[in-house]
């Protein structure tokens, strides 16, 4: 029969926060408190006989090591944090892998938190972090004022920004070429005969928006093409907004025959948008996004190299921390335009 009293007699002494101490292991297994440091440490000192009696302690107890007593001696966690914008875009994956696989081959946990695109959020979550006394932050910044960190930095926390530079604060910064990546991909899309081209991004005080529109435009600009108003409309990635955007620019006297896609998420709302209409356009979107091959026809994209972006910072994360690095640099990464079918389809008109 199943011993349901001791469960009982467990159950009803188990308290919410109460968790097992040291003390508790040494009382169980009939040693010291240091003998159990030094066990729980992995230091010398423990005949073999004591050790397995502490160890027995420790998982009858369910007993964990306190890290947060270690830190105030030793003033480091050994973590870092990774503050991202949304940690459901699939943009965000490989880039938290890479740098999860850099902080794991030096020994760091990583500690991953979303800002929801909210600077006042990033702040809050930054700052907790640094609370909390990681030894570094990799952040894709929602904000463009970072001041709020120079105590932080001076006091040494080590500190990367990816995909979108800081504000107004002097700080190392991994960037894709989003400007390059957008002129070539707006480029492409002209050579293919259309002259009207609509760009629809994200919001106008954004990083990467900014440079893809200014990218979007010199091409227009190479080909000595004025652009429309009607032309480009930058917002929130909303389905609601993007679609409306799309459908503005598809009808008229004068509807676009190309859009150009500012990020994945508005790339799969103009997808169904065009998938609704008959008449033909062509489409060229800033990030891959997942079966964009297998679609009739291939969706044409400018990619990124996520997974890149992450380990090229993290790397300098630690390269900082351990003291190698001493300026702070921009570092930008070029993008790849993959030609499918859909960028490669001439004007309809």
């Amino acid at each position: 029969m199943p011993d349901t009293h001791s469960r009982a007699d467990r159950l009803s002494t188990t308290r919410y926060g109460n968790r097992p101490t040291m003390k508790d292991v040494a009382a169980r297994a009939g040693v010291g408190l240091k003998t159990v440091s030094r066990v729980v440490n992995g230091e010398p000192g423990v005949t073999p006989e004591t050790e397995h009696r502490v160890r027995e302690a420790i998982d009858a107890l369910g007993f964990r090591r306190n890290d947060s007593a270690r830190v105030l001696r030793k003033g480091r966690t050994a973590s870092i944090g990774l503050v991202l914008e949304d940690l459901a875009d699939p943009f965000y994956g490989p880039l938290s892998r890479a740098v999860e696989e850099v902080a794991r081959a030096n020994g760091a946990l990583l500690i991953n938190g979303s800002s929801a695109e909210d600077p006042e959020r990033e702040q809050e979550l930054v700052l907790a972090l640094c609370a909390r006394r990681v030894d570094g932050l990799v952040v894709i910044p929602a904000g463009d004022d970072h001041r709020y960190l120079e105590p932080e930095l001076k006091a040494g926390v080590a500190t990367v920004f990816v995909d979108r530079p800081a504000g107004r604060i002097d700080a190392d910064v991994v960037l894709s070429d989003n400007f390059g990546g957008a002129r070539d991909a707006v480029a492409h899309l002209i050579a293919h005969g259309h002259r009207r081209i609509g760009f629809i991004g994200d919001m106008p005080r954004i990083h990467t928006a900014v440079e893809r529109l200014r990218g979007y435009r010199a091409a227009m600009e190479d080909a000595g093409i004025e652009v429309a108003d009607a032309w480009t409309s930058l917002g929130v990635t909303d389905p609601e907004r993007v679609r409306r955007a799309a459908e503005e620019m598809l009808v008229g006297p004068s509807p676009v025959t190309a859009i150009f896609t500012g990020n994945n998420r508005v790339t799969v709302t103009v997808i169904r948008v065009l998938a609704e209409h008959t008449r033909r356009v062509a489409l060229v979107g800033f990030d891959d996004i997942e079966l964009a091959d297998l679609l009739q026809p291939g969706v044409t994209v400018v990619a990124q190299d996520a997974a890149t972006l992450g380990r090229t910072a993290a790397e300098r994360l630690f390269r900082q921390l351990d003291g190698t690095l001493l300026t702070p640099e921009r570092i930008e990464l070029p993008t790849r335009l993959i030609t499918r079918g859909s960028g490669e389809l001439p004007p309809a008109d």
